[in-house]
């Protein structure tokens, strides 16, 4: 695929502030047609810069106000696949960022409360050859749109 050009960085920053916004309204802020915006939007798709289209969740509406990090420590010897199988079972996480250095990965959960958390972390701890965890609790985000 040729290198994205302006017109389709607009095109993205527009879709990530909106999802559902129509080839019709992008159209009129890029200056050109629905057919051509509509082509432009489907080549991104089809060769993976655009990989899906999502929802925004406010999770506290749902119950699952809290938000936290667990920064998880393995032994030596697991492999990748096992750490992000070790957690990704669990309903309460969210993502889970493997890293380089210390600690070895990153989990994201949302839980109802600080005992909900308690007992994810039990189960993150008991899931495979943890050495250690440590949990940050979020206060507040901001997300780049």
């Amino acid at each position: 695929m040729a290198e994205p050009d302006e017109i389709d960085r607009r095109l993205i920053t527009l879709l990530r502030e909106d999802g559902r916004r129509t080839y019709s309204d992008m159209a009129g802020i890029v200056g050109l047609s629905v057919a051509a915006v509509k082509r432009r939007v489907n080549r991104l798709q089809e060769t993976g810069v655009i990989t899906g289209f999502t929802v925004q969740v406010d999770h506290t509406k749902l119950g699952w106000g809290v938000e936290a990090f667990t920064e998880v420590r393995y032994a030596g010897t697991t492999r990748v696949a096992d750490i992000v199988g070790s957690a990704s079972v669990l309903p309460e996480v969210a993502a889970i960022y493997t890293i380089a250095g210390d600690p070895d990965a990153l989990v994201q959960v949302r839980v109802r409360d600080v005992a909900h958390l308690q007992q994810v972390i039990d189960q993150l701890r008991a899931g495979g050859s943890i050495a250690g965890t440590k949990t940050l609790l979020v206060l507040g985000a901001w997300t780049r749109t």
